[in-house]
């Protein structure tokens, strides 16, 4: 299981960590992906790795440091665990990639687990890369999240650990998602179209950009990368490494 790159858009990649935070200091692959991906099925579509043009290998001093899009804000709607917990993950996502919705029903249970603990924070962050229903549903989220319904509506975006077909993703459907969530849907209607909801939405798509998180699932796990929808056990030990690394 790997990350979902829209078809023909060339993207510069986080670095690639297979095995989890341990191999970052190792090996950190730079790719360009110049093909397009089969994303009919999560479970089982293999992913055209299209043509490797430049493999940087850096020494363990000269590991990249990502910390700094962790915001570590209380104020975030779109973030959960305490503030102020040993490991902090940044997720960068997209509501039309399928590994992405095969990762949140997956493997973000489990990262549950560790914010129930207060040992994570997780702060989701859409980028947006499949077009205006990505940029839709990104909106519809943040207007949920505005009434403390962000998980629940994320959740529902991704039924059965699936994406919603296009035509689901339309601003009548997105109305009447938060209204199966019981949400107040005049309000929620107001705030899709807000400033507010605009400028939020763009920063921190900008975030992703800024990273080259063009592809999704993309990851910074206490300011190290780790790309796309890997196994569970993967996210688990970089967890428990960024942990351990935290109490030393």
């Amino acid at each position: 299981m790997t990350q979902h790159t829209p078809a023909g858009r060339p993207a510069w990649l986080l670095p690639l960590i297979v095995g989890g935070i341990a191999l970052i200091g190792i090996v950190v692959a730079y790719f360009v992906i110049s093909s397009s991906f089969d994303a009919t099925d999560a479970s089982d579509s293999n992913q055209d790795d299209g043509d490797v043009v430049d493999v940087v290998e850096q020494d363990e001093d000269d590991q990249i440091d990502l910390s700094h899009v962790e915001q570590r804000d209380a104020e975030d709607p779109l973030a959960i665990g305490p503030v102020d917990a040993p490991v902090t993950m940044v997720v960068f996502s997209d509501y039309q990639c399928p590994f992405c919705a095969t990762w949140s029903a997956d493997t973000l249970p489990t990262m549950m687990d560790y914010v129930d603990d207060d040992q994570l924070r997780i702060e989701w962050r859409d980028v947006n890369v499949f077009g205006p229903e990505s940029e839709r549903a990104s909106k519809a989220a943040y207007a949920a999240a505005l009434q403390d319904s962000f998980w629940e509506y994320h959740d529902a975006l991704y039924p059965d650990g699936d994406i919603r077909d296009p035509e689901q993703l339309s601003e009548d459907a997105l109305v009447d998602l938060a209204a199966d969530l019981d949400l107040d849907t005049d309000e929620f209607a107001d705030d899709m179209h807000s400033d507010t909801v605009e400028q939020h939405t763009q920063e921190n798509q900008q975030l992703g950009m800024d990273i080259g998180a063009y592809s999704t699932p993309a990851f910074v796990l206490n300011g190290e990368p780790l790309l796309g929808a890997q196994p569970t056990d993967v996210f688990v030990d970089a967890v428990d490494d960024a942990l351990a690394t935290a109490q030393d």
